[in-house]
């Protein structure tokens, strides 16, 4: 049998479009600081798609506590995460 290969890793773009489905932010930012970890634990080969950091504000997130809106967060990203996102550092923004 022939192993298959591991999956891309993530992109800006792909979080972007998973957390605007998901959540319906009116406030949105994804960066990829996976540059920046180069040569760290989780760090990959390709130099990006390992380490980002999220802005977000969301309707979802009023009347929740920061853990709960993170666990939104989480949970909308968890393909990503399961995947090989090895860091995500999240702001909620209000």
């Amino acid at each position: 049998m022939i192993p298959t290969p591991p999956p891309p890793p993530p992109s800006a773009e792909a979080l972007r479009a998973t957390l605007q489905q998901s959540l319906a932010p009116h406030l949105l930012e994804v960066i990829d600081e996976s540059a920046a970890h180069a040569g760290h634990a989780g760090a990959n080969a390709h130099g990006y798609g390992s380490h980002f950091r999220v802005r977000i504000a969301a309707a979802r997130f009023d009347g929740l506590s920061r853990v709960a809106a993170h666990r939104l967060v989480y949970d909308a990203l968890r393909p990503f995460i399961d995947a090989g996102l090895h860091a995500l550092a999240i702001e909620i923004r209000r």
